[in-house]
């Protein structure tokens, strides 16, 4: 991601409810799953996707604690 998308990824990601950014870490954890499996058996072309895909659990994750830090 370039540096305005990903600016702007994390002002969406900011908006959203606990149970929005729940189904988001969900929906990232299943695709982290999938892209291991396809790397692992060689099918996976774009390997850059599992560290950027392991990069956005990381982003929903810590906005999820400073969430429950603010109230």
């Amino acid at each position: 991601m370039k540096l305005k998308e990903l600016k702007e990824h994390r002002k969406s990601l900011r908006a959203k409810t606990a149970d929005e950014l729940q189904s988001e870490l969900l929906r990232l954890r299943r695709e982290e799953f999938t892209f291991r499996m396809q790397k692992a058996s060689g099918r996976l072309g774009q390997t850059h996707l599992v560290t950027s895909n392991r990069l956005a659990i990381a982003r929903v994750k810590t906005i999820m604690t400073e969430q429950k830090r603010n109230g």
